[in-house]
């Protein structure tokens, strides 16, 4: 672990490692290796640390088929030009997701037990078995007394020789045959040459098959040592809820037989809920031992991490990450239950310090749409959700000589260096540089845990059904969300555990335990919830006196403001966000030292205003200097800078009066850029603080933008300052703006007399997205050419909501 002074020392150039990386799409594969040089070397230069690759869809004329010695060599001329520019390479182990491919047939293929349910008569019946599509395997089949759903209890009949042979009985009767079916579901958005079945991730051998056909080859041709990790996307194996080895697995793991009860996954009797239980956990184990552990003992043989999303379909577990290296998440949302939340969780009690998340997946839709500001308020809701490496999602590959703006993921951002505000980025990567280095240090410290009902998940499995397989989807809807959110707007954290948790869990190192009320607990796990009371803890059913029960918080909870809690060898530190649109101040009972992201200023307070979607870092202060009052100075004088404005788009400066919304000229409805709004200031001396000021932008409504998904992160703001801008005073870089406070210290630069005063203001590249012609084509003819991939997302709203310009006045502040 570290000290306060180790961490202070190393918070301003913090080591390389923690920097945040991009998701890399390569489309088709359509890749020229001078390209592949120019994008590394521009995510170089704007202070991100590397770059996962994925391989995707075509958006043009193929040029390096997906697995050909062409598209293998361009591979490792990425991972060694990474290398010699100090960047990490990650490879995703196949294309699109999930794992899959050409190489997968019915005897490796996601497999789903189907069941044909129909009434017979007494007499006795020989119905042949017969394979309604290729790869269908008959499982068995059971009769049962009555019609109607009545029957309580089935008994399997006999089969032999194509033939099932149901006996004679007494009464009219209900006969169940089972069949196991590939589930047919391709593998989504391949490349060419990629295109297939998703793969049985309750199969060794399946997992062996992709190993030696895609992974194998793609980690030797990016070379083992160059690289900082192989990856699997999370899993979205819909259906997937058999393989041909579940009977024999079933009893080893249960110590029963499944078959002779097989019809109980879908006919409700006394004994139907435990077996579905045993089901569900069996399938969450054959994930563990036969995919998981077989992909990571792989890779460890090349001494190469395996970073995966472990969330989703086959039904993964929140342990189920242990048997991985890197644990990642996705999805923002600091008071809820996000798969980030799921990520972390098992980060912290399994042991790792360093837990990832693939953010910004649908920040401000459509792509190109998204500002600076939406990724800081992103990134503060997954830090506050336990997350400490960022990989965004993400920069796609595109010529540079195309047409238009280029190619982009079909959803997402687009975070690359076609995005006009660009020369702001190197600045918003090194603050969440900082910030993620410095969540690594220590340990978190999470008072409360929320046990996750999965037992209750399980018994919700009916197979041939598929969303009951996402484990973490029906545990997160029987966890009410009251419990998380009273928990963290109490200024505390907390963890997530599960049955396989409480292994390595002590009991005394949980002093409440949150159990949602009827939820089912093994009887080991009845007997550590027991052992938690034993040693002076406390377990909570009833949620609605939760927060009676909670331990008093370190920081004074503020509306909207986020507490992230971490422990050092010799004291404590704590980062703050304040998530809304609205001013949140804090105050404290003693002085607090309080570091800036986005500065190398630090000061004690008693004291905090943070503006929207403003973070700090707050350290317990070691000296007996008085704290900084936060009130404005009382000898503060505003001067508002209304005249004398002129504008240039390019060369030609005009006259302008501000607020100046680029939007409301039909000339630049569509212009996505910078442009410069000159001004002279009078200075009649230089002795005070002069600090050019903004505003504070203006709160938006949550549905402004009614077409904009719910899980589409964006911050609630107009700014006064669309998109960002960077600030010059007499030819002096003054700083870049894109989120409040919108402010700059303008006093190194200002000199008594005339100063000039030179704004550049930088907005998105939605604007030209919404009149790019060029993309809408490459789209239909990608669709012509290899098939329906993929559709553009919201695209047709490319034009909505856009503000761009500088839409306020500023005014000049002197502080004596």
């Amino acid at each position: 672990m570290a000290t306060v002074d180790d961490v202070r020392r190393q918070f301003r150039n913090p080591p390389p490692a923690a920097r945040p990386m991009m998701r890399w799409w390569w489309f088709g594969p359509s890749i020229e290796r001078d390209e592949i040089d120019r994008e590394l070397e521009a995510m170089a230069a704007a202070g991100l640390g590397g770059a996962e690759v994925a391989f995707v869809y075509p958006m043009g004329p193929v040029t390096a088929p997906f697995g050909s010695p062409e598209f293998l060599e361009l591979v490792g001329h990425a991972a060694r030009t990474a290398q010699r520019l100090g960047l990490r390479f990650d490879v995703t182990l196949g294309s699109g997701w999930s794992y899959g491919g050409p190489h997968v047939g019915p005897e490796y293929a996601a497999r789903q037990l189907h069941w044909d349910r129909r009434e017979i008569g007494a007499a006795a019946y020989d119905v042949p078995i017969v394979a309604g599509w290729p790869g269908d395997e008959f499982v068995a089949a059971y009769v049962g007394d009555g019609w109607g759903g009545a029957p309580s209890s089935y008994v399997e009949v006999p089969a032999s020789d194509g033939i099932i042979h149901v006996p004679a009985g007494g009464q009219p009767r209900e006969i169940l045959i089972a069949t196991s079916r590939v589930t047919g579901q391709q593998v989504k958005r391949t490349a060419v040459g990629a295109e297939g079945l998703t793969l049985d991730h309750y199969s060794a051998a399946a997992a062996e098959e992709h190993i030696r056909q895609v992974a194998e080859p793609l980690l030797l041709a990016a070379t083992p040592e160059l690289l900082g990790s192989v990856f699997c996307d999370s899993l979205e194996v819909y259906g997937g809820d058999w393989t041909p080895t579940i009977f024999d697995e079933f009893a080893k793991r249960r110590g029963y037989e499944l078959r002779p009860r097989l019809y109980e996954l879908l006919v409700d009797n006394e004994g139907s809920r435990q077996l579905r239980i045993d089901f569900g956990r069996t399938l969450s184990e054959l994930y563990e031992d036969n995919f998981l552990k077989v992909f990571q003992q792989w890779a460890a043989g090349y001494g190469v991490p395996f970073r995966i999303q472990s969330y989703g379909e086959p039904p993964a577990t929140m342990s189920s990450y242990r048997h991985a290296d890197l644990f990642e998440g996705e999805g923002w949302g600091w008071t809820r239950i996000p798969e980030t939340r799921w990520a972390s969780s098992a980060a912290n009690i399994y042991g790792r310090s360093v837990v990832s998340a693939e953010v910004w997946t649908w920040v401000h839709s459509p792509s190109f749409r998204a500002t600076p500001l939406d990724l800081q308020g992103e990134a503060h809701e997954h830090f506050l959700s336990g997350v400490n490496q960022l990989i965004g999602h993400g920069w796609p590959y595109s010529p540079s000589d195309g047409p238009g703006l280029g190619w982009i993921f079909y959803a997402a951002g687009a975070l690359d260096d076609r995005n006009p505000w660009w020369p702001s980025a190197t600045a918003l990567f090194r603050s969440l540089h900082r910030l993620s280095w410095l969540l690594q240090q220590g340990t978190p410290v999470r008072p409360v845990k929320i046990y996750i009902p999965a037992s209750d998940a399980y018994a919700a499995v009916r197979t041939g059904h598929a969303e009951p397989l996402n484990l973490y989807r029906v545990a997160r809807r029987l966890i009410p969300e009251s419990a998380p959110r009273t928990i963290r707007e109490a200024g505390l954290d907390f963890d997530l555990i599960d049955d396989d948790a409480l292994e390595v869990l002590d009991p005394a190192d949980a002093p409440l335990v949150v159990v949602p009320e009827g939820t089912t607990t093994p009887p080991a796990t009845q007997r550590w919830l027991d052992a938690v009371v034993a040693s002076g803890g406390k377990v909570i059913a009833d949620l609605s006196t939760l927060a009676d029960h909670l331990p008093p918080a370190p920081l004074s909870p503020q509306q909207d403001v986020g507490v992230v809690h971490r422990r050092l060898d010799d004291g404590d530190f704590y980062f703050v966000a304040n998530t809304g649109p609205e001013i949140r101040t804090l105050t404290f009972d003693q002085p607090l030292e309080r570091w800036r992201a986005l500065s190398d200023d630090a000061e004690l307070t008693s004291t905090l205003t943070l503006h929207p979607y403003e973070s700090a870092v707050l350290i317990p202060a070691t000296t007996s200097e008085p704290a900084a009052d936060a009130a404005a100075p009382a000898d503060e004088l505003t001067s508002p800078l209304q005249d004398g404005w002129s504008v240039a788009f390019g060369n030609e400066s005009r006259p302008v009066t501000l607020p100046h919304r680029w939007e409301d000229d039909p000339a630049l409805t569509t212009y996505s850029g910078s442009a410069t709004y000159r001004t002279e200031i009078e200075l009649p001396d230089t002795t005070d603080r002069l600090l050019l000021d903004f505003g504070p932008g203006e709160p938006v409504a949550p549905d402004s933008e009614p077409y904009v998904p719910g899980n589409s992160y964006r911050a609630l703001i107009t700014p006064p300052v669309g998109v960002a801008a960077d600030i010059w005073l007499n030819d002096t870089h003054c700083g870049s703006l894109w989120a409040p406070p919108y402010q700059v210290d303008l006093t190194p630069a200002a000199r008594p007399g005339v100063n000039e005063l030179r704004i550049v203001v930088h907005n998105t590249a939605a604007n030209a997205l919404s009149a790019d012609h060029h993309l809408l084509d490459a789209a239909a003819d990608a669709t012509a050419r290899y098939g329906r991939r993929f559709d553009l997302q919201h695209i047709e709203h490319a034009a909505d909501y856009l503000n761009s310009g500088l839409l306020t006045e500023p005014r000049i502040i002197r502080q004596a």
